[in-house]
């Protein structure tokens, strides 16, 4: 699978925001919100330390 990185998600996310949220149809607004989703994911992945991670104390 071919994962969009952190800064093509903020891109895509930078687009939509110009583009005007507001005149999004359904299939749209569906895949702005699928986009915003995988960012956060993406970002919270990418600032974890996996040092906490020692012992089992965080979800991967």
């Amino acid at each position: 699978m071919n994962d969009l990185t952190l800064t093509e998600l903020a891109t895509l996310l930078s687009v939509f925001n110009r583009a005007g949220l507001s005149d999004l149809d359904k299939t749209e607004q569906e895949m702005f919100e699928r986009i915003q989703h995988a960012h956060a994911e993406r970002l919270e992945l990418e600032s974890m330390d996996f040092d906490d991670c020692l012992g089992g104390a965080c979800k991967l």
